[in-house]
């Protein structure tokens, strides 16, 4: 996407752990990250395409996609995504860089989609959209350095998923961490060192056990949350060893308990934390110069 002239900003289009929807609550994780001139899609939950047009961008101007990991909360909607931007007028590449199986992913959804895509090109003179986007699967390391823009990537523990990675983007002086969905890791703090923004998962022990309740599958399903989330307290633990300006706590879990309010992560994070300090909601805008959250923002 084209970003010219527009201050470089986060904006966290979902906020929510899970791919679970209840009414009135928020969407999956996904975030539009702008930057020396380019708009970034990270990750494509549901609700992505709604959340990227009431940030006020333009569809067909889909550039860059990264994808975490392939859980659904984080995927889903990365096909839908690019056939919407297509039907709105994308007539330029797109560049998707995500973990092994993407290709995959995309290939299958343009299989289902057969019948759609190929009366679009006839009926309405579109280009194939298969042939303006290019999958780019990635492992640790440097993925990508164009146009002042660096991206590089850090294996996270996620288990079961072992293709799971933290994504710091880079442009000048300016940094953005994502750790993705991880349990305490203390490499990402070396991997964030520095950085004027790290977003980080979180989680709060006392909602579990009501999640646990609200969405069945008992133990396996509190299982995997131990093993394979941070609680908030370990957010601020990273944060504090990587010395980053800022810590956007996100993909929150739970997200949508009415006992849990901006209070309970704010305490929870300052046992480890006592730095600049944003907790994360639907549309919440945070800008990079200086790292100054907007919009709903808790800020220390």
């Amino acid at each position: 996407m084209s970003a010219v002239s527009t201050p470089d900003r986060l904006v966290l289009l979902g906020s929510k752990g899970g791919p679970a929807l209840r009414p009135g609550g928020p969407w999956p994780s996904s975030s539009l990250l702008e930057i020396g001139g380019r708009a970034i899609v990270v990750d494509c939950g549901l609700g992505v395409t709604r959340g990227l047009v009431d940030a006020g961008i333009s569809l067909k101007d889909l550039d860059l996609i990264f994808i975490t990991h392939l859980h659904s909360d984080h995927v889903l909607e990365l096909g839908p995504l690019i056939h919407t931007a297509w039907t709105a007028g994308l007539a330029t590449s797109v560049s998707v860089f995500g973990p092994p199986g993407t290709g995959h992913y995309w290939h299958r959804f343009c299989q289902a989609m057969e019948f759609d895509i190929e009366i679009r090109i006839v009926d309405e003179g579109r280009p194939d959209i298969r042939e303006l986007v290019s999958i780019s699967e990635f492992g640790e390391g440097q993925m990508l350095e164009q146009r002042g823009l660096k991206v590089s990537a850090l294996r996270v523990d996620h288990p079961p998923v072992t293709d799971c990675f933290a994504l710091r983007f880079e442009h000048g002086a300016k940094g953005v961490v994502f750790s993705a969905d991880t349990a305490l890791f203390p490499p990402l703090a070396d991997f964030a060192h520095g950085a004027d923004i790290l977003v980080h998962e979180a989680m709060l022990e006392e909602g579990i056990e009501r999640l646990v309740a609200r969405t069945g599958n008992g133990a396996r399903l509190r299982e995997h949350l131990l093993a394979s989330h941070s609680f908030a307290e370990d957010a601020g633990r990273i944060a504090s060893d990587a010395g980053v300006k800022r810590l956007v706590l996100n993909h929150l879990i739970p997200a949508d308990d009415a006992g849990i309010g901006e209070a309970d992560w704010t305490a929870a994070v300052r046992k480890t934390w006592a730095g600049d300090l944003t907790i994360a909601c639907d549309g919440l805008v945070v800008e990079l110069s200086g790292a100054k959250a907007a919009q709903g923002e808790e800020t220390a």
